[in-house]
């Protein structure tokens, strides 16, 4: 966070100084009074489970500099530094993140949201862009109405690119996202069923998503796929340059994509406005090099050259838990398990089944969250999908996925496990070198547990 003064912090709050000099600065921000040291602004937000204006004197000790609250438990002078007081200590902290992006005039952002592939393409286009300057790029899960301003207030003021997921499961939090970050260029990575549950239709699920690139201003612009079901939907939403990829099709497009024995990515990058380059992505899966294409769209519009970003994707580290290969007692993963929901786990299956494998093709699975009332036909229909991908092997894990290995007919073998530690038993016994083993589901699945139990068996 650069460092900002009392003064001006309350100036954009609208808050009032009740304690401290004016002219006192802080260089750091948090919200967990754990994390909270010498310096900073303690932001004390009330959740559903906890009020952190019950720690304000632990905060205190820690060190913080100043604090923001929205009442007083305790005596002001058992605080120490500032405190300034605002009506509610969460629109405040959205608002001073507002302008501090606002006061940020030389700072591109590209806002990325989507039903699936968020953190992959946010990984990809922080890469690229990176070749143009520094970024300030979404750390973790850090997408929603706490995490997104807690990512803008963390930059120095030295990036050049703000790059900043935007999740939502409810109606309306991806219009205050975007009210917040001010975007300058846009990514939908899909438009598919994850929070449908709080949606009702995908219909419902891709206006929420337009509220992004409708926030792009004229003389900006989005990428999307080309393919998406609700291309046109969202066009026909926006003020700003659409740039559509696609594999074979799209202003940035991959041409001559094969996948080499490493199952590496190997295509040409095409595009309506730079000269054709080779890439390899370290990566497997079509819907990873759909990822990379719409990062590549924005860099290439930004004017990065086609051989810098190129060289970006081959290098890119994705977030752990994304198609991530690991080898664990002589057996090969592809640690999918940060996030599951239909369109991400039909992709990570058909990656599976593209890939060459001396053994069999295993799919351990969890249970899809936040689908109401189309949880169990979702979880069926996953299972047809998974008997139509050459998969030998499924494992489910839980009362929530059983259906999956219900309608999963014409298998090697299928159990359902109701613990990750017994599913892992059984993958020790009946796993072999060569066989590649797919694990994924829902955050709250945590399956990787199973892996963890498989590397150190009980």
């Amino acid at each position: 966070m650069k460092e900002l003064s009392l003064h001006q912090i309350a100036e954009w709050v609208d808050g009032a100084l009740i304690q401290g000099t004016p002219a006192a600065t802080v260089r750091g921000l948090s919200t967990d009074s754990r994390k909270v040291g010498e310096g900073d602004l303690f932001v004390a937000l009330r959740g559903e489970r906890l009020d952190a204006h019950q720690f304000l004197e632990d905060v205190a000790k820690a060190g913080a500099s100043a604090m923001m609250v929205s009442s007083l438990p305790v005596a002001t002078e058992s605080c120490g530094g500032g405190i300034i007081r605002v009506k509610d200590t969460l629109k405040a902290l959205q608002t001073l993140a507002y302008h501090h992006r606002k006061a940020s005039e030389d700072l591109f952002v590209v806002g990325v949201t989507g039903s699936n592939g968020k953190t992959s393409t946010k990984d990809f286009l922080t890469a690229v862009l990176a070749r143009g300057g520094k970024v300030n790029a979404t750390s973790g899960n850090f997408n929603n109405h706490v995490g997104l301003p807690l990512t803008i207030l963390s930059g120095d003021g030295g990036e050049r690119y703000g790059v900043w997921e935007m999740g939502t499961n409810h109606p309306g939090e991806i219009g205050v996202l975007a009210d917040i970050a001010l975007p300058d260029a846009a990514v939908v990575t899909a438009i598919g069923t994850a929070h449908i549950e709080h949606f009702g239709t995908r219909e419902g699920i891709a206006a929420e998503k337009a509220e992004l690139p409708a926030a792009v201003p004229p003389g900006g612009f989005f990428a999307m796929p080309a393919k998406d079901d609700f291309y046109d939907f969202v066009r026909d939403r926006v003020r700003c340059e659409m740039v559509p990829v696609g594999i074979g099709e799209g202003a940035v497009r991959a041409e001559n994509l094969v996948a080499d024995a490493d199952g590496r990515m190997r295509f040409d990058l095409a595009s309506d406005m730079a000269s054709t380059v080779p890439v390899v992505l370290p990566v497997r899966g079509e819907h990873m090099v759909t990822n990379a294409l719409l990062a590549a769209a924005i860099g290439l519009r930004r004017g990065i050259d086609p051989a810098e970003v190129a060289d970006a994707l081959a290098s890119v580290k994705l977030t752990h838990g994304r198609l991530e290969e690991k080898r664990v007692n002589g057996v090969s993963f592809l640690d999918d398990s940060y996030n599951a929901n239909p369109d991400s786990m039909l992709a990570a299956l058909r990656t599976l089944r593209s890939a060459e494998v001396a053994g069999r093709r295993v799919a351990v699975l969890g249970f899809m969250g936040e689908l109401g009332e189309h949880e169990e036909s979702e979880h069926l229909c996953l299972g047809e999908r998974v008997a139509e991908n050459g998969i030998d092997i499924l494992v489910t894990v839980g009362e929530r996925a059983a259906c999956i290995h219900e309608r999963a007919s014409g298998l090697a073998l299928s159990r359902n496990f109701p613990t990750h530690e017994e599913a892992a038993a059984f993958l020790l016994d009946t796993l072999a070198p060569g066989d590649l083993v797919l694990v994924k589901g829902s955050r709250s699945a945590g399956m990787e547990r199973v892996i963890a139990a498989f590397a150190d068996p009980a």
